[in-house]
């Protein structure tokens, strides 16, 4: 029985990547005078380095004016993090990014039903706060009843850290809970922790393949097929019956456990 989605952010809840993220760090560089800037595609190929900071660090290798010794290269990233974050929460908090389609009307679908919705992200909270005060208002917080962020799961995608936690604090068991993602890291950290998974793939992530999810979508609107390997037939939009469906499905076996006798499961398009 479906009592959570858990969400991801960056990609996931809003396409916050390569037109927040990385136009805040390379105002952050610029406000400091380092002679870095991140295009779109540079940028996409750091995503694969989960944490910003982390990812300074792993850009700072490959750059010959970068500081010399250790300590000093991890003094400039945190200060680039820092100023990145504050020139983000700065562009969200002005309206600067929207929730992908579909993402208000599950979450209020969620909401209407009974369904819990938690978030799980190894993003800061000052991130997650500026982005959701934005599109959903002051009380945003009331929405959801777990949010775990990067102060409280350090470890980050793939490590399932934050799955855990968020099952954890929303009292279920994995099998009663359906994550949304955008990437092959989140698609990892969530079925690390048991729990099957959507993918909605995100601008960045959008060629990727997703092995493992329970099904994929271009975004959680859209009336397209859904590639699945758990179910034939599946279309969008995403609603809260369909999901349920599925994941009935995909605990019985899915596809393959009933010799192609399900084509069209999980396909209803009501909105409950």
């Amino acid at each position: 029985m479906l009592r959570a989605l858990i969400w991801d952010v960056d990609g996931t809840l809003a396409e916050t990547e390569r037109d927040g993220h990385r136009v805040a760090f390379n105002g952050a560089f610029e406000a400091l005078g380092v002679p870095w800037r991140w295009d779109v595609d540079a940028y996409g190929r750091l995503l694969r380095v989960a944490g910003g900071y982390e990812r300074i660090l792993h850009d700072m290798a490959s750059r010959a004016e970068a500081p010399a010794s250790q300590p000093e290269r991890e003094a400039l990233a945190r200060e680039l993090h820092r100023r990145k974050n504050a020139l983000y929460e700065a562009h969200v908090a002005a309206g600067g990014i929207a929730l992908r389609p579909g993402v208000r009307e599950l979450i209020d679908e969620c909401i209407d039903w009974g369904v819990m919705t938690a978030i799980a992200t190894t993003t800061g909270r000052g991130n997650v706060d500026a982005l959701l005060r934005a599109n959903l208002g002051e009380h945003w917080e009331s929405r959801f009843r777990a949010v775990v962020c990067a102060e409280d799961a350090p470890r980050k995608k793939p490590d399932p850290q934050a799955y855990r936690l968020a099952l954890q604090r929303l009292g279920i068991e994995a099998d009663e809970a359906i994550a949304i993602e955008d990437s092959p890291n989140g698609l990892v950290a969530a079925r690390a922790a048991g729990i099957a998974t959507l993918v909605t793939r995100s601008a960045y992530f959008a060629d990727c393949a997703f092995d493992g999810a329970l099904a994929e979508c271009d975004d959680l609107a859209s009336p397209a097929p859904l590639r699945s390997s758990v179910v034939r037939g599946a279309r969008g939009p995403v609603s809260l019956r369909s999901l349920r469906e599925w994941l009935a499905f995909a605990a019985g076996g899915g596809w393959a456990a009933c010799g192609g006798r399900a084509e069209g499961v999980g396909a209803s398009q009501g909105n409950r």
